[in-house]
Order: C-alpha cells, then structure tokens, then sequence
C-alpha cells in the first residue's frame, strides 16, 4: 500500500483525499467485484472508506468488512444510518442509533467505526437527542467521530448549539460536484466558520463528469446513466449540460488533464472539502479517482473553471 496521497483531517482522523464510496457494494457489483475495488483503492493510497446501513440492502458493510479483514488499523471506516431500511429499522431515535450502531459494528466485523454518520435529518427526533446517543457512542469507543449527511446551515447550527460541549459533529456530506452547487449557498461557509470537514458524496454527477458521455451519442453499455430510464438520461445528458462538459473538457486539456481529473482536483481545491469520495465498479476507476489528487488547481485556475461551469 503506497501512501504517497495526501491527507487532510475530519476531525481527530487522518484521511486520503480521495475516498472510495461503497455504494455499489452488494448492488451493481458483487462480492468479487467489490474487494478487487477495496484492493485497488488500498494500492493507491486511499485509506478513507465510506459506506452505510442501507447501501447493498446492508450487504455493503458486509463486504466491505471482509475486503479489509486484517488491514483495519490502516484505514478510516465511515457508516451512516438513519435511512430507512423497514418499518423498525429507521431514523435518529436513541435507542435506534444503538441498535444500527451495534448491527453496522457486527456487519463491518470491528468493534469501532471511526466517523459515525447520521444519513439524514431526521424530523421527528430532536437532534440533541440523537446527539446524546451518539456522544454515549463515542464514550464507549464505539465511534471515534461523529458526523451528519444531507443537512442544511440551518441544521448545521441546530445540532452545534445541541451539542453543548459534549461530542459534536464534524463532518457533514453533501452532494457538491461542478453540476451541482448548492453547498456554496451556505454550507460551506458554514463548515469554514465553524471547522467542520465537508466531504461531497456523488462529485462525478452520476458520472456524467467522467468523460464518458458524448453529445448526440448513446451512453456506453453498463454505465450508469446507461441504465437509468430515457427521462432522467436526457435530463442528466441535455444540451445545457453537454455544453458545459465541452468546455470543462477543452479547459482539463489544456491543462494536461481530463475532465474526471479536473472533477475532482475543483473539489480540492475548496477549503473546507476533506476528501472527495467517488464510487467506483472497476479498480481502473478507483485509479483513475486517486491520481486527480495530485492536480492542485491554483485560485486563478479554480476561478477560470467556476466562470466555466
């Protein structure tokens, strides 16, 4: 395992810049399929690993656990709950966060989790008390840290001003690639003000920032947008956006570079990200994610892309 990637912190953790999301886990790719991945990821410095309860119908964690197996103490390991999985098994309820605690620490095989995250607010439990759960978590070294995903500023304050002094939140995870750009409406200013590490989940737009796609032409066999229906193919691929992909490309080549690495090199670039995590199916993408962390775009140049996009 190389460890030439740099790192930056979420919270007290040391993480690559570049994580592997583990979404696909148990869903699009199998067991086999997912440790090749876990294996690529670990070859190319990459030691921060995202996953969560629902992801694979819980099978992600699963698979995930035994692709690490004894190479645990090398990696960070970051599991959400709260997403619905049935009619028991959901929410930020406290004595749920224990359950879901306990269930993801049996499924991954470790007794820790290193960032602990809330997968989504949740409306019907005050977030102190999901906070008091997670603090009693913390407590007990079952979770290192804890974090929160899809949250607003509004939430962001909420939960600050609930913590009180005890463990708070020090991540939040949203999406955020150069096709979506909600979190600069707040979030991130929120997460530089208040040094919380934000780590932006789907930063190749459903691949639609890989390269891959091309104007006027069917999406490639197997890809993602590939499968989806016609509808959401042709709002994820519409002229607007193909125009834009254009002129991304044509500045990343310029640069020496393609678009998935100026994806990704555009998030790092923003103060508060931590790492980008991308999923991935083949350990060539896995590669391919790890090596844009060594673009650093300068300001001029992050100012030149954000005029673009």
């Amino acid at each position: 395992m190389t460890n030439l990637m740099p790192k930056r912190r979420i919270g007290s953790l040391e993480v690559s810049v570049v994580g592997l999301g583990c979404n696909n886990f148990g869903g699009r790719i199998d067991e086999a399929a997912s440790a090749a991945v876990v294996n690529a990821a670990l070859d190319a410095g990459v030691t921060f690993f995202d996953t969560a309860d629902s992801y694979g119908g819980t099978r992600s964690e699963e698979i995930l656990g035994r692709a690490i197996g004894k190479r645990r103490p090398d990696v960070v390991i970051a599991t959400k709950f709260g997403s619905r999985l049935d009619d028991e098994r959901k929410g930020a309820a406290p004595a749920y966060v224990k359950r879901a605690l306990e269930d993801s620490l049996r499924r991954l095989g470790t007794d820790y989790v290193d960032l602990y995250q809330l997968h989504w607010p949740d409306p019907e439990t005050p977030v102190g008390d999901t906070l008091g759960a997670l603090a009693d978590a913390v407590r007990e070294g079952k979770a290192r840290e804890i974090g929160c995903s899809n949250f607003s500023v509004a939430q962001l304050k909420e939960a600050a001003a609930a913590a009180e002094g005890a463990p708070r939140f020090v991540s939040v995870q949203n999406e955020y690639s150069l096709l979506e750009r909600a979190p600069e409406k707040g979030v991130l200013a929120e997460c530089e003000r208040e040094h919380i590490a934000f780590i932006p989940y789907f930063p190749l737009k459903s691949g639609v920032l890989s390269g891959k796609y091309r104007r006027g032409e069917a999406p490639p066999a197997g890809t993602r947008i590939g499968g989806m229906p016609a509808e959401r193919r042709e709002q994820l691929l519409s002229d607007a956006t193909m125009t834009t992909i254009e002129a991304l490309t044509a500045y990343a080549e310029k640069h020496g570079h393609n678009l998935l690495e100026l994806a990704i090199a555009w998030l790092l670039a923003k103060p508060a990200v931590a790492s980008v995590i991308a999923g991935a199916t083949k350990p060539g993408q896995v590669r391919a994610n790890a090596e844009a962390a060594a673009w650093a775009l300068s300001l001029d140049e992050t100012a030149e892309v954000d005029a673009i996009a």
